[in-house]
Order: structure tokens, then C-alpha cells, then sequence
């Protein structure tokens, strides 16, 4: 079995790409039915944020593998785009390094801001959801449910995560400071009702931010994430009214077309607010408020390639306790892949020796039957030698075996084993 991802992320494609590809929690469970309709001898899970978009697939069937371009095609047609349009945009990684990438991800060394904590609640979250699916297996449960252990050492085994950084605390910290001096006297708009808008509530509020009000098209989910900051939750048709009264927008909805277009602010709110500043964080993959709309006097828009500049400075303080992050992951990686390993070939090198040992304790019973006048020492001699002799005739068929197996394609001399040797399973 082998478990292979494809995907693109923050570090080889733009933002224009990824948004192209995100995938809501929604359109993410209904991906994963219409995979295994496609696919049912197969596991997957889906990782969709705003950095990346990840597709997990292995499968058990020996005689059969999952391709790069039957992934690359699944994800496209998901979002009905052109195949040849993503073909260089996505990365293709199988065997050891999609388990080292995901152990990766999940203790946030892949992550933008390296070191933030909503990369691990995202990957469960995937894994979640794919079991609910029922898309997992045992491939996925295993490698997944490790990968959660490995982000658990590394945090605490290193000082990487020991300050709580985040792409909304480098937004709040770093951009929103660069606007405003103090935010206890400004009016705070925060679009959607998320875990992202939540996070990015938190460290505005510990910033003085006490002006809040929450727009979400389910007003209820804005009225528990306002009730938790003192704020006021409006129904989503006061968005023009409230962004026409904010001095800090923050936008984190999971729409799929931009929830704030140039031409609807040109003609509802620009009027209105007669050139008074306005900072825009856009969170939100795709992307909510549309490029143009920074070229109005007075806005000023950020998104997530923004922060890039912040975030790679982020990761230059940190690369002191990256050797020893990664130490941790490539130990896990290899001890996660003698352990497949062991599960995969285990059984059949346990049947193969059951096999020779038959024979073995036989022939000695009627060697020693012979030889009544040896004393025990000669015994245990002969018996040495014996399963000396078996060793070595079981090395090299059983080294090949752990060699394919270590290559991720152990099926084949497994199949060819069994027939050779007459091994039931």
C-alpha cells in the first residue's frame, strides 16, 4: 500500500491558484463521496486552508496504484478547471516523503507563519471529516493519527511554538499596527464568524479593540462570536452600513466569490466615507474583497501573500529551532515506515519461517534419533548449526522483501513469495 498527495501550497503557488482549488468543509465532503463512487478501494482525505490544499489517496490493491494524473484530474474536475491549467502548479510527493510532508505540516514547519497553532486543529479537522466520510482506512488512520502525535512532540520538545504566532497575530502585531497607534477608539468590522476571525478577534481585543461588530449570514454564529468580545452581531445586510462606519475591516467568510466587489463599494460605500482611512485584512482563501477595491483613496487592502514579508521573518527567528523540529520528524518518519513496513512483510516472514521450522525440527528429531550416544553440548551444536543454515537461505529471499517493501511496492515479491512457498493467508 502506498499513500501518495498532490497539491499546491503558499510556497510554490500564488494565491490566485490556491483559491482556484480551496475547497469549503461543504464542497470538501462532497469531494470525498464522489472520489470513492470513483475510487472505492481506495482511502483519501482532503485538506483544504488558506495556504494550501492537499489531497491524500492510498490504496490497498497490489495490482494497482493511484497515479499523479488521476489526483491532479480528481482536483480539477472538482472544480470544473482545465487539467493543463494546474498541471505545473501542483506538487507530487508518494512512499516516505508524503508521510514526511504531513508530519511536516502538522507541526507547522510548512506552515507561512511557522510555528502557529491552527495548522494541527485544520489537519484533525480533514481526518475528521474523511472518517465521517468514510473515505478513511488503514493507511490514513495510521499515518494521520501519527502525524497529530508528531506535531504534539515537536511542541513540546523544541521552543517553536512556546510563543503563539499565528497569520492573524502577524496581522494584528505587524500590519494593523503599522495604521493605527491604539485601537480601543476605533470601530472594528470583522466579516464571517470563524475560527479565523475568531483567533484574529482575540489579539485585537488584547490590543485594546473594543469596538466590534460581526457581519455573518448566520447571524447566530455572529451573535456567540460577538457575545464573547463584548461585540454586536448584524444581520449580513448591514455589511455597506457597517463598513461604511469601520476603520478596520477584517473579511474570513468561506464564500466562494468575493463577498466585497470594487464596483459595489465605488458606488455604496466610497461615497460615504469621504476619504477616511480604512485597513482591509483579507484572510479569506478565495479571496473576499476583490484587488481593485485598494485603489480607492484612503483603503488600504491586505491578503495573505502580503504577509509573506512578515512571515518569512518570522521563520528566520525561528530557524534556530527548526534543526532540532526537524530531528523529530525525520525520526517519526522512519520509525512510522519500519513500522508499515514491519505490518506489511511481517506476516508472511513470520509464515515463511513457521514454514522452514517444520522441516527443520524433523529432521533433527530423526538426525539425533541416530546419533543416541551425543551428549547435549553436541546437541545444541547441531541445533545451532541447523537454524544457522536456515538463516542464511531465508536472508537474501527476506532482504528483498524489506528492500521492496522499503521502496513503498512490497506486493508484488509478497504475491510471488506465497505462490513459491505455498503460503496461506
Amino acid at each position: 500500500m502506498t499513500l501518495r498527495v498532490v497539491g499546491c501550497t503558499h510556497q510554490q503557488a500564488p494565491l490566485a491558484v490556491r483559491e482556484r482549488l480551496a475547497f469549503s468543509a461543504e464542497q470538501a465532503g462532497e469531494a470525498l463521496c464522489t472520489w470513492k463512487r470513483r475510487f472505492p478501494d481506495t482511502e483519501a482525505v482532503l485538506l483544504s486552508t488558506c495556504n494550501r490544499v492537499e489531497f491524500y489517496a492510498a490504496c490497498a490493491l497490489p495490482d494497482r496504484t493511484i497515479t499523479h494524473d488521476q489526483l491532479v484530474e480528481f482536483l480539477a474536475d472538482s472544480h470544473r478547471l482545465p487539467v493543463a491549467s494546474l498541471a505545473s502548479e501542483l506538487f507530487d510527493q508518494s512512499g516516505e516523503d508524503a508521510v514526511r510532508h504531513l508530519f511536516s505540516v502538522a507541526a507547522s514547519l510548512e506552515s507561512m507563519v511557522v510555528g502557529e497553532p491552527q495548522i494541527l486543529a485544520q489537519v484533525k479537522e480533514a481526518y475528521a471529516l474523511a472518517m465521517r466520510q468514510s473515505a478513511t482506512g488503514p493507511l490514513t488512520h495510521s499515518v494521520f493519527q501519527t502525524a497529530v502525535k508528531v506535531a504534539r512532540r515537536v511542541m513540546g520538545e523544541t521552543n517553536l511554538h512556546q510563543r503563539r504566532v499565528s497569520i492573524p497575530s502577524v496581522a494584528v502585531t505587524d500590519f494593523a499596527s503599522r495604521i493605527f497607534d491604539r485601537f480601543d477608539d476605533k470601530q472594528i468590522l470583522v466579516v464571517g464568524a470563524g475560527e479565523m476571525a475568531a483567533e484574529t478577534l482575540r489579539y485585537l481585543f488584547d490590543y485594546g479593540g473594543r469596538h466590534i461588530r460581526i457581519v455573518n449570514r448566520n447571524q447566530q454564529r455572529a451573535a456567540e462570536l460577538a457575545a464573547q468580545f463584548d461585540g454586536q452581531a448584524e444581520s449580513w445586510d448591514r455589511l455597506g452600513a457597517a463598513l461604511i462606519a469601520a476603520d478596520l475591516a477584517i473579511c474570513t467568510t468561506g464564500a466562494s466569490e468575493p463577498v466585497i466587489t470594487a464596483p459595489w463599494y465605488g458606488e455604496q460605500i466610497d461615497p460615504h466615507r469621504y476619504q477616511r482611512p480604512l485597513f482591509v485584512l483579507d484572510l479569506a482563501t478565495p479571496r473576499d474583497v476583490e484587488p481593485e477595491v485598494g485603489r480607492f483613496l484612503g483603503v488600504y487592502l491586505y491578503s495573505l501573500d502580503d504577509l509573506a514579508e512578515v512571515c518569512d521573518r518570522n521563520r528566520r527567528e525561528r530557524e534556530k529551532e527548526l534543526p532540532a523540529a526537524r530531528r523529530i520528524i525525520e525520526e517519526e518518519t522512519q520509525q512510522f515506515m519500519a513500522d508499515w513496513h514491519h505490518r506489511a512483510t511481517g506476516p508472511t516472514i513470520a509464515r515463511l519461517r513457521r514454514l522452514w521450522q517444520v522441516p527443520k525440527d524433523e529432521e533433527l528429531e530423526r538426525l539425533f534419533h541416530k546419533l543416541a550416544d551425543i551428549d547435549d553440548r553436541q546437541r545444541g551444536e547441531i541445533s545451532q548449526f541447523a537454524d544457522r543454515l536456515i538463516n542464511k537461505l531465508l536472508h537474501p529471499p527476506l532482504a528483498s522483501l524489506r528492500d521492496e517493501a522499503r521502496d513503498g511496492s512490497p506486493q508484488g515479491l509478497l504475491e510471488a513469495l506465497k505462490r513459491l512457498f505455498q503460503l496461506k493467508d
